[in-house]
């Protein structure tokens, strides 16, 4: 995927007002930890995950995701009947049916001609609708569209510590593999993209790769699809060693597919913005690449596992602090469950 006409023209976010801290989370655990006999500190040792975000009652993922756009939108300062395109792409959604996207466009008051859907892909759907919606600018399809997702974890969090507190038949080997779900947090964000002419002071997209390595899907994945409506109380089970393991493994693969459809070398790049997980996997991430992790701004510590949200918001923040600098390259590495890895270049 090449680009010559596409830009980001701005990344809103939006931050829940809930801080939780990991020792929070594992005071509510005393009882399975003293039966397991599990020592205190470890969820923050094994993860670096000092706390995570969670929203306030009656938030919606649509809600948070108009939020997010619409300060997306207005710091872009492209008028908003030039947006002929909008996907929501959050794991989270309001229901089944009809594609959360509609609940967003309503509350941005978008053009009726736009296009709308829901693109679903774990923690790559951001990506995924930036490279859809790139697609069409470059095809001269659309002039400008925006990307958004809100992510809840909230629920995810809540029902694996009614789970764990519950089943009282989980031994230290069989908690293992719900304790990627306790590092989950909430969040909103939302890019704009528009063709080059209409934001001058924009990175420009550059292009990118992907790939997928499916016979992996197995390594996480959640109970039977809820929506995320009334009584929503999902479980995941995550083999976290195992897909540390596999995803570098693949993000290895596409960053040497990466350099060579972009004629980029390691050290032609000043910036990186990663989907955000946890210490181990942003160490063995950098490792497997051969990237120095110095040029990494990371957000995890503080903000947790957002899902789809974690590197765009990351992205969002890096920005705002002014990290990325004219003439700059920078490059996005987004993994996700499936599994799925895409990485993108950008022009400062």
């Amino acid at each position: 995927m090449r680009y010559t006409k596409v830009s980001i023209a701005a990344v809103g976010y939006e931050l829940p007002p809930n801080v939780i801290r990991s020792d929070e989370i594992e005071e509510r655990l005393s009882p399975v930890y003293e039966r397991l006999k599990l020592p205190k500190g470890r969820l923050e040792m094994m993860t670096g995950i000092k706390e995570r975000r969670f929203w306030g009652e009656g938030e919606r993922p649509s809600s948070t995701a108009v939020k997010a756009g619409a300060k997306a939108i207005f710091a872009s300062g492209i008028p908003v009947d030039k947006f002929g395109a909008l996907f929501h792409t959050s794991v989270c959604r309001d229901f089944l049916e009809p594609a959360t996207a509609n609940v967003v466009h309503n509350g941005l008051k978008l053009s009726p001609n736009a296009l709308i859907f829901d693109i679903s892909n774990a923690c790559l759907g951001v990506l995924d609708g930036m490279v859809t919606l790139a697609n069409m600018i470059e095809l001269g399809q659309v002039e400008a569209g925006v990307i958004v997702a809100g992510e809840m974890g909230e629920a995810l969090v809540e029902s694996t510590i009614n789970d764990l507190l519950s089943n009282k038949s989980h031994t230290r080997q069989s908690v293992k593999p719900a304790f990627a779900s306790l590092t989950i947090g909430s969040g909103a964000a939302a890019v704009v993209l528009a063709k080059s002419a209409l934001a001058p002071g924009g990175m420009r997209l550059a292009g990118g790769v992907a790939r997928c390595a499916t016979k992996d899907a197995h390594l996480c994945k959640s109970s039977v699809d809820q929506g995320a409506g009334e009584g929503f109380s999902p479980l995941m089970s995550t083999d976290s060693e195992e897909l540390l393991k596999a995803g570098c493994a693949l993000a290895e693969e596409t960053w040497d597919e990466f350099k060579k459809a972009m004629g980029w070398e390691n050290n032609d790049i000043a910036r990186a913005f990663t989907h955000q997980v946890g210490a181990a996997h942003r160490k063995l991430l950098y490792e497997s690449i051969g990237l120095n992790m110095e040029i990494d701004f990371a957000t995890v510590s503080y903000l947790g596992n957002i899902g789809s949200v974690s590197l765009p918001i990351t992205l969002g923040i890096g920005l705002e602090k002014g990290l990325v600098k004219r003439g700059d390259k920078a490059v996005l590495l987004g993994i996700g469950s499936g599994l799925n890895c895409m990485m993108l270049g950008l022009e400062n």
